[in-house]
């Protein structure tokens, strides 16, 4: 197969201006944190990007109370009309400065531009776009007919979309009158900071958005202080369950977005060309950084070998390199932590008996970086088709039937995603009402939109964000 070498096309970081040091943001100003300072880096090159303040519980009490005040005396008596004035604001000020979001998340995240640049950030201003439409309007939702904030709602982002999950989480509290704590991953805090400096570009009242960056003491402090109403939590299963034992008991509410091991079905009557490609989106987008990713691909047998085959070369075009470069396809994985766990598992992957196969294309010399990978000949027992590896790794496994399909995608403690492929409507219909999944693709992969409610069943987490189904998580009452 013939293959192109593309010009390096890089994106200029002349758009964004890094600080050498970040503090906290607390009642709409910049204070340094109490506890001690942390590094924020570039996992393409192991390059120092800044020094970041880390926030500890006395910080955490300071954001909470200024957020509570903001809340009694501003937001909250605020009309739902003048709140969806200032998310306006926000969407439009995040579209205006996208490049410079795209480029810094990017550099901080180690997702390719293109990535940035056609999804990350422009979804992220949707979500306000959408949830500013339906601040004057929360009577009309079939929540209710006067539903109530929680008030300030604590939440904890994680690193894999930094800005996208800000959004998820910060534009349907402010909607609904709440005001917000929230903590950006460690290993991601630059674009909630200058989330920061747009909020006080907004004009948005002091108090009703802070950002408090930290470790996992921060996120503990935010979860167990007693004035926050409600918990929303975006990140692993592990971490998820020790929030929920955190407030068993306590009058607060809670919604977590947890881990996934998704099905990405294939059924013998699919269009092939058009499922790999679905397929490498479904795993390969971000690196496999996504918690719904399809990293189970389950293939009916009687073309199992022709699927692979064509896997195989798709794979060997992808381009694995700079994230700033426009023809960069996989960028860097986000930590050394991280690239520890994918390559552990892969090993046990190995270990275990299952074919390994990646594109054997050449690596940086400095960074974080994996190979595209996939293993066949792989079983339900393997710990590869059983914990999330959270990398750009994909087990394939074979199956005979549609009811041996489903049972081999339920066969796991998650149930976040699926996809299914398939030339039969009455074939996707069936499947999809089998899969014990939050969100079910048909012929297509991780497509997401801020109408569409998203979230799982299982180890998976509870609550949905998005749609009007989102809204009931910020709401008393509407869970």
């Amino acid at each position: 197969m013939p293959t192109f070498e593309y010009a390096p096309a890089p994106e200029s970081r002349a758009v964004v201006d890094i600080a050498s040091s970040y503090g906290l943001f607390i009642n709409g100003e910049w204070v340094d944190g109490h506890g001690t300072t942390f590094k924020t880096v570039n996992p393409a090159s192991e390059e120092v990007l800044a020094d970041i303040h880390e926030g500890d519980a006395s910080d955490v009490d300071l954001a909470v109370k200024a957020a509570r005040t903001a809340y009694s005396r501003v937001w909250s008596r605020m009309s739902g009309a003048d709140r969806g004035k200032y998310l306006f604001r926000i969407a439009r000020l995040l579209q205006e400065r996208a490049r410079e979001f795209a480029v810094l998340e990017s550099l901080d995240n180690g997702k390719p531009i293109k990535e940035t640049r056609d999804v990350d950030i422009p979804l992220a201003a949707a979500h306000f776009f959408y949830h500013a439409g339906w601040a004057d309007k929360l009577g009309h939702a079939g929540l209710g007919p006067d539903p109530q904030p929680y008030g300030v709602v604590g939440q904890v982002i994680p690193w894999n979309f930094p800005l996208l999950m800000l959004s998820w989480k910060i534009a349907p509290a402010l909607a609904t009158g709440n005001t917000v704590v929230l903590k950006p991953a460690e290993t991601t805090p630059l674009t909630a900071l200058l989330f920061a400096e747009v909020c006080q570009q907004a004009d948005l009242p002091p108090g009703v958005v802070n950002i408090v960056t930290g470790a996992r003491e921060t996120g503990q402090a935010i979860v167990d202080h007693p004035d926050i109403d409600k918990i929303a939590f975006t990140g692993s299963t592990g971490v998820g369950k020790m929030i929920a034992r955190s407030i068993a008991g306590t009058r607060k509410g809670v919604t977590l977005e947890l881990g996934g091991k998704g099905a990405n079905i294939v059924f013998d009557d699919a269009p092939i060309d058009q499922t790999v490609e679905g397929i490498v989106r479904g795993i390969f987008f971000n690196q496999g950084h996504v918690c719904c990713a399809g990293s189970r691909l389950l293939v009916q047998e009687s073309i199992a070998e022709e699927v692979t085959r064509r896997l195989q070369r798709r794979l060997a075009t992808l381009r694995v390199g700079d994230p700033l470069d426009k023809n960069t396809d996989v960028g860097a994985i986000n930590s050394r932590a991280q690239l520890d766990k994918i390559t552990q598992l892969s090993e046990a992957g190995e270990a275990e008996g299952a074919q390994r196969w990646d594109n054997g294309c050449p690596l940086p010399d400095k960074g974080f970086w994996f190979r595209p990978t996939v293993f066949s000949g792989v079983t339900q027992t393997h710990r590869i088709a059983q914990e999330e590896i959270f990398g750009p790794v994909l087990s394939v496994l074979t199956f005979r039937t549609p009811q041996e399909a489903v049972a081999k995608a339920n066969n796991t403690p998650y149930g976040l995603s699926a996809g299914i492929w398939t030339d039969k409507g009455s074939r996707i219909l069936w499947t999809a009402d089998q899969l014990k999944a939050g969100v079910v693709w048909a012929n297509t992969f991780n497509q997401f939109d801020p109408t569409s409610p998203f979230g799982g069943y299982k180890e998976s987490g509870y609550g949905r964000e998005g749609g009007r189904h989102g809204l009931a998580g910020y709401l008393k009452g509407s869970n």
